[in-house]
């Protein structure tokens, strides 16, 4: 079992930001075999790479690279979960190198390389940007390296913060913040509590919390990741997250929840604590690492285990995809990137994947990894349209 602080180093080593303690302080773990084994296995699970080092070394970790790659290969005919595993990929989180491809399926080596069809790609990669809406109704743009400060709020163009002072003893009075298609924004309400909004998300606020009753926000669509302020530190005030179709509940913890109006399933996601999903029927609870999914059509609420580390990774520039399908893939592609995706065979959306992927890479290169698994036959950039063949 590896604790929560070993896995928080082993991320950022793969995601090159470990600092020289960190590094020095997983390295002495490692040489453990038990460890090294359980290294090698949360590398191979979460980032569908799979390792066979003799020694730790992260300057060697290239090399290791390579090798688990080949290693791979030998195995993609037993494998029915069609795998995105490449060097870029890879690279593009563990070394920030954005190079040369290794791919692994049967024909790649051998196959024509055939050039897609790109007219005007003003297509950019994601970044800070939000819409502030104050209680005047007015709107105020948060863009990254803009600053903005106005009575208790400010903002330095990449989070959004609320004097942590603010209090009310009269009515609640209400913000919000959208994040549009290719955006991302975080804030800090408050009371402290911190949240991490990714694209096509819309949040409700009180600009400050009444003492002695919940501390309430709604989330009114999409996918947010909230660290919670304690409630010991506000006299016991509870902490709610409000949707359309359910109420969390929390004393103090991490969770994420995924809500798109565009999706059947609303996905709430407990990484630490202890939290309560409610809607109009029933009520359960979430232990860290469980998942509570609501389906519009029904009122039924359904608990899986999960990893949840893997789900919150947006949250650190990083998209991780296990066994998705590609129609799942390019729909957060999508948001990130602000386009629109047409499959021109239906069939290709339910083709799975495992991969990782920076949110920092261009579309063309996404695009060009998934065509060299031999799933697509070519993808077409017109404007902001994606046609994938």
């Amino acid at each position: 079992m590896i604790s929560d602080k070993t896995e928080n180093i082993i991320v950022k080593f793969l995601t090159n930001q470990a600092t020289a303690s960190e590094l020095e302080a997983l390295e002495s773990w490692v040489e453990d075999a038990k460890n090294k084994e359980l290294f090698k296995e949360y590398i191979k699970i979460n980032y569908a790479v799979e390792y066979n080092m003799k020694e730790f070394d992260s300057q060697k970790l290239r090399m290791m690279l390579l090798d688990a790659f080949a290693g791979e290969k030998k195995e993609k005919k037993r494998n029915k979960v069609r795998k995105i595993i490449s060097y870029s990929a890879a690279a593009a989180v563990v070394l920030g190198m954005l190079t040369t491809t290794y791919l692994y399926t049967t024909d790649f080596f051998d196959k024509p390389v055939e050039v897609p069809v790109v007219v005007n790609n003003t297509i950019s990669v994601g970044t800070n940007k939000a819409v502030l809406t104050l209680e005047d109704g007015s709107d105020v743009t948060l863009e990254k390296n803009k600053i903005y400060k106005k009575n208790n709020v400010v903002s330095n163009g990449e989070e959004l913060v609320y004097n942590n002072d603010s209090k009310t003893k009269s009515g609640l009075v209400y913000n919000y913040l959208t994040i549009p298609r290719g955006g991302q924004f975080q804030i800090k309400l408050a009371d402290g509590t911190e949240v991490w909004l990714n694209s096509e998300t819309k949040l409700k606020f009180p600009v400050a919390f009444a003492e002695g009753t919940p501390r309430e926000v709604e989330l009114i669509y999409g996918e947010a990741f909230f660290d919670v302020s304690p409630s010991t530190e506000h006299k016991g005030a509870k902490f709610k997250v409000l949707n359309k179709n359910q109420e969390v509940e929390v004393l103090g913890t991490e969770f994420n929840i995924k809500a798109y109006k565009d999706e059947d399933k609303i996905y709430t996601t407990l990484v630490e604590g202890k939290v309560s999903i409610s809607n109009l029927t029933s009520k359960k609870y979430l232990s860290p690492n469980q998942q509570a999914i609501i389906n519009h059509t029904n009122t039924d609420i359904m608990i899986n285990t999960i990893d949840a580390y893997n789900e919150v990774l947006w949250t650190k520039g990083i998209f991780s995809f296990k066994g998705k399908t590609l129609k799942e893939i390019m729909t957060v592609m999508s948001r990130w990137y602000d386009v629109d995706v047409v499959f021109k065979n239906v069939k290709l959306e339910k083709e799975k994947f495992n991969g990782v992927l920076s949110k920092n890479d261009e579309i063309r290169e996404i695009l060009s990894i998934i065509k060299k698994t031999n799933f697509i036959n070519d993808y077409e950039i017109k404007d902001r349209k994606i046609t994938i063949k």
